[in-house]
């Protein structure tokens, strides 16, 4: 069980790693790979009108990792620092060359976080109140 707690943990971490870099570099290190353009952004499913897709898909796989690696030890530290992390790197974008600030883009960031948190305290309510 110890070799898969640290198995998660090192995944969180080069997860958490790769997707700053994404986040802060100037152009789409995505875009550059699938299309061979820097100015492209792929995009998995459209957007919706009030949050960006990919954003959520980002924040959810994100915060899933940090919960499969942090599960039961620091869930408190773990939700306040992806929830930081999630409005810092948007307003980072604000001053990126070539990236700019999107509310439906902070949106996406937040609710893929807020996702896994009601599913994790719904998780925690029901063993509870079952157990």
């Amino acid at each position: 069980m110890k070799k898969i707690s640290l198995l998660t943990l090192i995944i969180f971490h080069i997860a958490n790693v790769t997707l700053i870099i994404l986040y802060l570099y100037p152009g789409s290190i995505l875009g550059w790979l699938t299309y061979g353009d820097f100015q492209k952004q792929p995009q998995i499913t459209s957007d919706l009108s009030f949050f960006s897709s990919n954003h959520v898909y980002a924040f959810l796989v994100l915060s899933s990792l940090g919960l499969c690696s942090y599960y039961m030890k620091n869930i408190k530290k773990l939700f306040i620092y992806l929830f930081f992390i999630s409005i810092f790197l948007e307003l980072c974008h604000s001053i990126i060359p070539q990236r700019s600030f999107e509310y439906k883009d902070l949106f996406g960031n937040v609710l893929g976080v807020l996702i896994v948190f009601f599913v994790f305290y719904c998780y925690q309510f029901f063993k509870k109140n079952y157990d």
